[in-house]
């Protein structure tokens, strides 16, 4: 493979944590739920001993992350560095150069970043305005070749908000079936759905790879823990082999303080969902009343990705949202599109600073026009 050619991306070179949070008064920027603290989870660290621990992850944490699914078992479930880290295991245990991925565009940059840095042939699968960011289907199967490996998919997607339903869930399991591909699911904001009490989809076939974690959905950002599932016992092998490589195992603490939450998780889910649902209506009043925004409203998630009209001047509505309105929104080039687009995340702000953050992009507008 040679030296990887690693380059940071855009949208980690500008996320609000490295400008610094204190510098923003008004941050729509985030993709995930508030953080909690550290006390708002009631439990007791001081008799935990700090040891080394289980290489897929804690017994007890992994039994619980399962604990709907009818398929999988705590062993087909491998506790990673975030999201980010299972993405990773992911693209440099299964894709090579001479291999092809299919990805929904556009994405999480690292489910682009680090197949391309591999040298991984891709198609990107772009999901169009004039469809309303729904997923084409058949332009995944036309686009399958015979060094197809893996189809990359989101649910719900990020930065869209769109939400894949189970007919089309079971239409790219058939197709998986019949072209003897992979799917991956980034199902990082799952419990953020309407009625959303189902298994991780990895559940449903041995063609699925699940990847998802507690940063998103469930404000938790800064434990480090997110997981992979498969049912596979040749990938599962392969991708404990992969971590065992790069950092062996998680921080004891870090897997501790996940349990302990997700022992607690329907309360704090409960108070989450209620913040997302509240900010989310003021979002929709905000967009319906305002000429020079449109969208395609979410289904799922914290994030939406509006558009802004032709008579906005773009880069002077960036330059005073940001350094003079104090404003954060995510721009289009994140996601390698235009910066018409934006994604605007209600889930993270309470709900003085999203109506000042909103009443700001109004401002920003007006001058830019």
């Amino acid at each position: 493979m040679g030296i990887l050619d690693y380059r940071r991306m855009p949208i980690e070179i500008e996320a609000p944590e490295q400008f610094g949070y204190d510098k923003i008064k008004c941050n729509l920027a985030e993709s995930s739920v508030y953080d909690f603290n550290f006390s708002d989870i009631d439990f007791d660290l001081k008799d935990l001993k700090l040891a080394y621990c289980d290489h897929l992850g804690k017994q007890e944490l992994r039994e619980s992350l399962i604990s709907n699914c009818n398929n999988l078992i705590a062993n087909q479930v491998l506790i990673t560095n975030g999201a980010a880290g299972g993405l990773f295991i992911v693209s440099t245990s299964l894709l090579d150069k001479q291999d092809h991925l299919i990805v929904v565009s556009p994405n999480y940059a690292n489910n682009i970043e680090t197949p391309e840095l591999i040298g991984c042939k891709i198609t990107k699968i772009p999901l169009k305005v004039e469809q309303n960011f729904k997923l084409d289907i058949n332009s995944i199967e036309c686009a399958i070749k015979s060094n197809t490996k893996l189809i990359s998919l989101t649910t719900p997607h990020n930065p869209t908000g769109g939400v894949l339903s189970k007919e089309e869930i079971t239409q790219l399991i058939q197709l998986a079936n019949k072209h003897n591909v992979y799917l991956l699911f980034d199902e990082t904001y799952k419990g953020l759905t309407e009625g959303d009490d189902l298994p991780f989809l990895a559940d449903l076939s041995d063609k699925i790879i699940t990847v998802s974690s507690l940063s998103k959905a469930y404000g938790l950002p800064g434990i480090r823990i997110g997981w992979l599932m498969s049912q596979d016992e040749t990938l599962n092998e392969k991708f404990l082999a992969a971590k065992e490589q790069i950092h062996l195992t998680n921080s004891i603490l870090d897997e501790e303080v996940a349990y302990q939450f997700l022992r607690q998780k329907e309360y704090f889910l409960d108070k989450i969902k209620k913040h997302v649902l509240d900010n989310f209506q003021l979002v929709e009043d905000w967009i319906n009343e305002n000429k020079y925004i449109s969208w395609v409203k979410p289904s799922g998630g914290v994030v939406c990705f509006p558009w802004l009209s032709k008579e906005v001047d773009i880069s002077k509505f960036y330059n005073i949202l940001n350094n003079d309105l104090g404003t954060w929104v995510g721009p289009g080039h994140w996601f390698n599109m235009d910066d018409r687009f934006f994604r605007l995340g209600y889930g993270w702000p309470n709900k003085e600073e999203l109506i000042k953050g909103l009443e700001n992009i109004d401002n920003a507008i007006k001058q830019s026009i």
